[in-house]
């Protein structure tokens, strides 16, 4: 085992896991999230339960450590980036494309009030 302050057993491991498979879903959560008009705290209360479930394919395919709180908290927060990225994007989308009149889009994650 290699462990590390973001890692259990292996940077690849992490990376394919958390990152890949964790932060996917997290995006897509977040995109749906913002779709369906919910609220960002709905959409860590979704972060919580994706978390267990990277946690579990650590120990199921892994063997890393299932109950541990510290790597837990790191995939989450992790997963919970992604998550907020993909819902800002979507809601940027949104707000322009319903309000086009009023708003115009300033980078993905962002939106301005038209005019002066």
């Amino acid at each position: 085992m290699e462990n590390s302050l973001l890692w259990e057993v292996s940077i690849g491991e992490f990376i394919f896991v958390t990152m890949i498979l964790g932060g996917g879903t997290a995006w897509m959560t977040g995109r749906a999230v913002a779709q369906t008009w919910r609220t960002p705290l709905q959409l860590v209360g979704y972060m919580l339960i994706l978390g267990l479930a990277v946690r579990f394919i650590h120990f199921a395919l892994f063997e890393g450590t299932l109950l541990s709180g510290y790597y837990f908290l790191i995939d989450f927060i992790v997963i919970l980036i992604f998550a907020f990225l993909g819902m800002r994007y979507t809601r940027a989308g949104q707000i322009v494309r319903q309000y086009g009149f009023a708003f115009e889009r300033s980078g993905p994650l962002n939106w301005r009030q038209k005019g002066g």
